[in-house]
């Protein structure tokens, strides 16, 4: 088994989709430089303002559309697998669908994810212009030797989506996410990325919005729990070497999913 070098990259995406590109090109340019296989973003890449409304719904795109191009284009040219979030148009006019997008490194389209579970917490509701996700059989990718498992922010609060993703054979999970700054949303947040990752024994890359609206500390955990790159709250790129092996050694040592009594129920 060899270990791969993969990215979380942080910033604080705005109204102009071109202009996000154009950040995440230059975080992902210094990923591939420094080696990284695999870049991930925030949640809401392609477009984000503090108050969502009807211009998030004008802004969605069909998930073949100019951002998600300019998404497989920067994969292709750097050759590297690229993650990220954006507003999926849909037939409902009325709603867009919160999508992630998976680009290899050929710039194909490998995997999509539509959020499940929708921020209607914390004072927002996010569902009254985004529509949630079908529970259907997740998409999942390689990279290399290891599978690669998606969900997004507020979806880290429901233990059963990891553990889904896990069960197909995930030994890394992305969460791109848009974490919302507030009363110990730090603290929730670096407990679920932490936990998450610990009780799959799996590695976890989080990759969140920079201030002023997202918590920032975009982080990689791995199978131990143990943060082994962390961004605070700048616009920034990390990078962590991830091994299967270390996988199975933890496994080894912390047989919870072996010694585990129930199974996630998908009715």
């Amino acid at each position: 088994m060899t270990s791969t070098a993969i990215a979380v990259a942080q910033f604080a995406p705005g109204p102009d989709s071109v202009s996000n590109l154009a950040q995440m090109r230059t975080l992902a340019t210094t990923a591939a430089a420094r080696g990284a296989a695999l870049v991930v973003f925030p949640e809401y890449s392609s477009y984000f303002t503090p108050v969502m409304g009807q211009d998030w719904v004008d802004a969605a795109q069909p998930i073949d559309g100019e951002f998600a191009a300019g998404l497989a284009a920067l994969a292709a040219d750097l050759g590297v697998h690229v993650v990220a979030g954006m507003l999926e148009r849909r037939d409902e006019t009325a709603r867009f669908s919160n999508t992630l997008v998976a680009f290899d490194s050929t710039g194909t389209l490998v995997a999509k994810y539509r959020k499940l579970h929708l921020y209607d917490a914390f004072g927002q509701k996010e569902s009254d212009w985004a529509i949630p996700g079908d529970i259907e059989e997740p998409e999942l990718f390689e990279l290399g030797e290891i599978v690669v498992g998606l969900q997004t922010c507020y979806d880290i609060r429901f233990p059963e989506v990891t553990r889904r993703l896990v069960d197909r054979g995930a030994t890394l999970v992305l969460l791109p996410s848009e974490w919302v700054r507030g009363p110990l949303k730090e603290h929730h947040w670096r407990t679920l990325v932490t936990a998450r990752a610990i009780e799959n024994t799996v590695y976890f890359a989080a990759a969140d919005h920079g201030p002023p609206v997202g918590a920032g500390n975009s982080m990689i955990v791995d199978p131990m729990g143990v943060e082994i790159a962390t961004i605070g709250e700048s616009t920034d790129v990390v990078l962590a070497w991830i091994d299967p092996a270390r996988v199975e050694s933890v496994r080894v040592t912390n047989p919870a999913l072996a010694l585990r009594r129930f199974v996630i129920s998908e009715n």
